[in-house]
């Protein structure tokens, strides 16, 4: 179901079994005795993430303060940052529905093949620049042509080098084969989201399939890659299409998990649609965290948006996110987030790399959902 402004037109979306079960679970729901459950390694049931999803305004501050309480003995007041780099824009064959670089997007965006060795160096610089720990290097398409896996195999050895940043690649479905190359040059997690649950999934992409990115996920996994995989939340679908996708994820035990917020972006088939509230987009992360308890949780494309006010609590939940641009949206300026991480009392995330250069009026010109 789409989640709405209004908690009421979102609760009577819900089937009359859901709603029973999340009001039921809502209602008799001690989150902090929660919190403490999931932290003596209770897993979440399906229908305690769901009365998550269907608590009340008044539940709020201490749904978040429980959450906090998981994100707090995994990462402490750590956030680490990920800078995006859109290696390829545009040029794709595939329709998912959200996305401004698919084949039926009529997005005024830029539309190149991938960027030289040289472009690459330059936002590897830039993301130590900007204190990311992780580099994101991201190219659109269904899968990477040859000439492609080659430029991330020859440039990957240097950043790390250079600048000693975490590594992640987003080229869309992989063999295991071609994973094990990206393992052999130094990637250290591959990006590839489910984006929502398989029930929904024939909703918003007909070109490939649900058990396609599962099996690239399988694939990464063989190679002895980490995983970074999520989705989108705002696109029409149930809170138990999001439920599913989160139990999957636990199944897959990734490290690092994007949740996005729709960007309805003009010209994409879900242009104009506006489903959620900040405290439904808290509800979403609080989902995750309880559900996903040791796994680096990034509020990811759309936060500026829909979190809008509410950022600072979101990071109270979650302990990553994008610093700077995404694919081909623009991001809230750099100093917002470090003026916000200082404020919360938080620290940067700086482990595994060398010490950053600071430069804080850095910029640079930005689909928008962390990656394919």
């Amino acid at each position: 179901m789409p989640f709405e402004n209004s908690r009421e037109v979102h609760r009577s979306q819900m089937s009359a079994g859901e709603w029973e079960i999340s009001r039921i679970g809502s209602e008799a729901c001690d989150w902090r005795r929660l919190a403490e459950q999931v932290l003596d390694g209770y897993a979440l049931r399906r229908d305690e993430a769901l009365a998550i999803l269907a608590s009340s305004d008044d539940e709020l501050l201490d749904l978040v303060a429980a959450a906090y309480r998981i994100r707090r003995h995994y990462f402490g007041k750590t956030v680490q940052l990920y800078f995006l780099m859109n290696a390829k824009s545009g040029l794709c064959p595939e329709d998912c529905h959200y996305c401004s670089q698919s084949k039926i997007s009529t997005a005024d965006i830029p539309r190149y093949n991938i960027l030289s060795r040289e472009k690459l160096l330059d936002g590897a610089r830039e993301a130590r620049q900007r204190n990311a720990r992780t580099y994101c290097i991201v190219i659109s398409g269904r899968e990477p042509h040859e000439r492609e896996l080659r430029a991330i195999e020859e440039v990957v050895p240097e950043i790390k080098a250079r600048y000693g940043l975490h590594i992640c690649a987003c080229l869309g479905l992989l063999t295991t084969e071609q994973a094990r190359r990206l393992k052999a040059c130094g990637v250290d997690r591959v990006n590839h989201n489910l984006n929502t649950g398989p029930d929904y999934y024939g909703k918003i992409c007909t070109t490939h399939t649900y058990q396609d990115r599962l099996a690239t996920l399988r694939a990464v996994r063989q190679a002895g890659l980490e995983l970074c995989c999520g989705g989108i939340a705002g696109m029409g679908e149930r809170p138990d299409d999001l439920v599913a996708m989160a139990m999957e994820l636990r199944e897959l035990r990734v490290e690092s998990i994007p949740v996005n917020f729709l960007i309805a972006i003009d010209g994409t088939p879900l242009a104009g649609t506006s489903l959620l509230a900040p405290a439904d987009c808290l509800r979403v992360l609080a989902m995750f965290r309880f559900t996903n308890p040791a796994s680096e949780l990034r509020i990811a494309g759309g936060r500026e948006v829909h979190l809008r006010t509410l950022q600072p609590l979101g990071l109270y939940i979650a302990n990553s996110v994008f610093v700077g641009d995404y694919l081909t949206t623009k991001g809230q300026p750099p100093e917002a987030d470090y003026a916000m991480i200082r404020d919360m009392g938080f620290e940067i995330t700086r482990q595994g790399a060398p010490e950053p250069l600071l430069e804080e009026g850095a910029g640079r010109d930005g689909c928008d959902h962390s990656c394919v």
